[in-house]
């Protein structure tokens, strides 16, 4: 969607930290565009909460460490007096990932990393993230941000298949950027232990959290979750995420021809690493008609062409629903493309994915 910046009201920021030096250095990121505004900073829980009913910023930026009333807590009284659009600021630090990931549950928009020290002009790295993820934010509707628990998504409208597929796929492949954990949190618990397929995901996501989030879905799921390893051989009613910072692809096994994981940096000019287009695309060459891919909730274009190229394989390709998206973008992409074979609900995905590889692999 394009802005126009001469028609639309300024988003209004709030910009809550402890640290004086990141609330003047995201402050003046903020007021650095045109279409944005900083209302106010806050130093801590007790006058970001003072000053949110007052102003009613469009988004809010909330560090995850504070002293007092830490994020998480002042992210739960947000949701709960005042909903909105509210955007982690994280620390890439194990103990950090675990919060962020927890308040992206608890209704966080988004996350954004930060590694500089508070003395390092290097947070201007952080800008171009920071600035796109607060635009989507605001164009986002404000009922969907809650607990995943508490979201109801609406009924999916389905594209049914143009022609039949024989064979049952053989591997799931996902796709997801923005709203993913909590996406991911509300659907892959609902496989089974027996699931007969392995499951590949790329969720965009920086070094320091895949690790984290794969352990988080794995406690709370009955299929195998983890954070995949360069050889190992992809096994049914297992997920494999991509680990932070490098691409992953399916490859066969010299030995044997066996599916097994490739992790390597290249194309290093990609615009995400990991990569939606890698994983896809070596999905599409391996497993040709029998790939069933997933594109999520997510910002940009990643995934169009990996979709493209299953869908021209003879795979299924499933697409979230604009209902259902925190971010309505990666899906989008490919519904206009045509390459869609099904538009989902988030709640309906499992069972659709299930369906597929099970009554396939029934005929």
């Amino acid at each position: 969607m394009s802005l126009n910046l001469d028609d639309s009201p300024r988003i209004r920021v709030l910009v809550v930290d402890d640290s004086a030096f990141m609330r003047t250095a995201l402050a003046r990121m903020v007021n650095c565009e045109p279409d944005m505004e900083v209302v106010a900073t806050a130093s801590c829980a007790s006058v970001a909460l003072e000053k949110i009913p007052s102003l009613d910023p469009d988004v809010v930026t909330l560090d995850v460490n504070m002293p007092g009333l830490d994020g998480l807590g002042t992210l739960r009284c947000i949701m709960h007096q005042f909903p909105r659009p509210v955007i982690m600021v994280s620390a890439v630090t194990e103990k950090d990932a675990e919060t962020t990931l927890e308040a992206l549950s608890a209704g966080a928009f988004d996350y954004v990393p930060k590694q500089m020290s508070q003395t390092s002009l290097e947070i201007a790295h952080i800008r171009n993230e920071l600035i796109s993820k607060i635009r989507a934010a605001a164009q986002s509707r404000r009922s969907r941000f809650g607990p995943v628990e508490d979201r109801k998504p609406p009924q999916s409208a389905r594209l049914e298949l143009g022609k039949s597929v024989s064979a049952a796929p053989a591997i799931v492949a996902i796709g997801v950027s923005t709203g993913g954990p909590k996406a991911l949190e509300q659907i892959l618990p609902m496989f089974p232990p027996n699931f007969p397929v392995p499951i590949l995901i790329v969720q965009h996501m920086p070094v320091g959290f895949t690790a984290t989030l794969a352990q988080r879905l794995n406690s709370i799921c009955p299929i195998n979750v983890k954070e995949a390893a360069q050889g190992e051989l992809i096994r049914p009613g297992a997920a494999y995420i991509a680990p932070a910072g490098v691409h992953m692809r399916v490859v066969p096994r010299l030995s044997d021809s066996k599916p097994v994981i490739g992790l390597d940096v290249h194309p290093q000019d990609a615009m995400h690493i990991p990569s939606v287009d890698v994983l896809m695309n070596s999905v599409a060459e391996v497993f040709k008609h029998r790939a069933l891919a997933v594109i999520m909730t997510g910002m940009g274009s990643d995934g169009a062409a990996g979709m493209t190229a299953i869908f021209r394989q003879g795979g299924l390709t499933f697409g979230q629903d604009e209902a259902s998206c925190a971010v309505y973008g990666m899906p989008r992409v490919c519904a206009q493309l045509g390459v869609l074979t099904h538009v989902l609900s988030l709640s309906d995905i499992p069972a659709h994915v299930i369906h597929a590889t099970r009554r396939r692999r029934r005929a």
